[in-house]
């Protein structure tokens, strides 16, 4: 059987399984390699496409106390800066900063975005459901990703120990106080994470 990290996002998050799993890599605290990380979000916008934004790569902060021989026992926190949105809008408008303000994140007044683990229920080989506490315009609820160890060995190039994982979650924005234009702008938002992990 493929060894499961469990701390995938998520994000990017740990609860005992029914055996103890184990990894080929040490034990320690893992953080997020900024230039292999991101985490890119979805939703519909009126139903002709699916709208796509992400948010810089420098503004994602994931770190991870990793057991290795019972990743149970390991954990994984994350924090994005809400300002830090990125659209790639063309027009002259700073779209940006549109969806950072009240009128969508309300980073102004609540920067952080954060996720803590709470739990994972293995589903696979290299999978798992991962469950946490996402806090998104200062309010709090659950939040579960679909994970996968993409891989978890001695990197060929800078010869660490490293972790990659991919996650993907779906939130409902309108639970966070994120409301407008709710109908039109779809309500339900995607989540995706791509995330490499090295040693502190």
């Amino acid at each position: 059987m493929r060894q499961f990290l469990a701390a995938a996002l998520t994000t990017l998050v740990l609860a005992a399984p029914a055996a103890a799993q184990s990894l080929d890599v040490p034990s320690g605290t893992y953080v997020s390699d900024p230039t292999h990380t991101s985490v890119v979000w979805k939703l519909s916008h009126f139903g002709y496409s699916t709208y796509t934004g992400n948010f810089e790569r420098k503004a994602i902060a994931a770190t991870v106390e990793l057991d290795a021989d019972d990743v149970a026992n390991s954990s994984v926190e994350v924090t994005l800066n809400g300002n830090a949105v990125r659209t790639l809008h063309p027009g002259p408008t700073d779209f940006d900063a549109e969806i950072a303000s009240d009128m969508f994140l309300n980073a102004v007044a609540h920067p952080e975005i954060t996720f803590k683990s709470t739990g994972i229920t293995l589903t696979g080989d290299n999978t798992a459901d991962v469950a946490g506490e996402l806090t998104v315009n200062g309010q709090t609820h659950p939040f579960t990703l679909a994970a996968t160890l993409n891989r978890a060995a001695t990197h060929p190039m800078s010869g660490n120990p490293t972790i990659g994982i991919s996650a993907v979650g779906t939130l409902d924005r309108t639970e966070y106080g994120v409301t407008s234009l709710a109908g039109p702008i779809g309500t339900e938002v995607t989540i995706e994470v791509q995330a490499e992990f090295i040693p502190e």
